[in-house]
């Protein structure tokens, strides 16, 4: 097996008012993998999503314990550069904000900011990253038009190829297809499986259905704390713990 790309080691994170929303979760994450993260509401599943990329550091008072490593070493270390970080482990949200302009604005605003200046290289990432995301057929003819004009299905998918003209490592999705039309869904997952080619994709799933049809590998959280990790295949049909199968089959949440 691939050495993990992202190790979670005793992490604990606890909020200002003392509340603690994660405890003592160890989780490896592995290359080319689609990792999903899923339980009930508040189970920490976003919570643990976020801190990936050191998206807890904007939650005043929040303290995290333990270490998380990616590619060795531990993101919480003093000397990471956080931009460089949540560009090589980008999080798309679950409800999709596009930036003011156009199709194209969007796609090249990030490598702009980044220091690329070549056009043709602008114009490649930008196409690849659009057919990456399966937006590309749908929007070629009219990139220069408005992204809002895009519909709820084609805004994430633009979300997600503005993620990916990144050339990340890691894709974050935090409930990425959260009220879209089954078709828009479908396109998505269709998506994730050659996204999974190139990149590692950690998901906090709409559903248990969803997360069955996607995951490589699932990780069931439970108030905070990692129940149990498996084989996508294994987690909804043969989960070991009880609670995992009460979840699975309906019991409660």
């Amino acid at each position: 097996m691939a050495e993990p790309i992202l190790s979670i080691r005793d992490l604990y994170l606890t909020y200002a008012d003392g509340t603690e929303a994660l405890r003592g979760i160890n989780l490896d994450i592995f290359p080319n993998e689609i990792t999903v993260l899923f339980g009930p509401s508040r189970s920490g599943k976003s919570t643990l999503l976020r801190l990936l990329n050191r998206l807890s550091d904007l939650t005043v008072g929040a303290q995290v314990q333990g270490e998380i490593l990616f590619d060795g070493a531990d993101i919480f270390d003093s000397d990471v550069d956080v931009y460089d970080l949540r560009r090589r482990i980008s999080m798309v949200f679950a409800i999709p904000t596009p930036l003011p302009g156009s199709i194209r604005d969007n796609l090249t605003y990030g490598l702009r900011m980044a220091g690329l200046r070549d056009r043709i290289v602008l114009e490649e990432r930008m196409e690849v990253a659009l057919k990456q995301a399966a937006l590309w057929d749908e929007v070629k003819d009219r990139l220069d038009s408005s992204a809002f004009a895009l519909s709820g299905g084609q805004k994430q998918r633009l979300c997600l190829a503005r993620s990916l003209a990144l050339q990340p490592e890691v894709v974050l999705l935090d409930n990425p297809t959260s009220g879209l039309d089954p078709l828009s869904t479908a396109t998505v997952e269709d998506s994730l499986g050659e996204l999974q080619k190139e990149y590692t994709i950690v998901m906090v799933p709409h559903s248990v259905q969803q997360a069955a049809r996607v995951a490589d590998r699932a990780a069931f959280l439970l108030d905070g704390e990692l129940i149990e990790v498996g084989p996508g295949d294994q987690m909804f049909v043969r989960p070991k713990d009880q609670r995992t199968e009460d979840y699975v089959t309906g019991r409660f949440g």
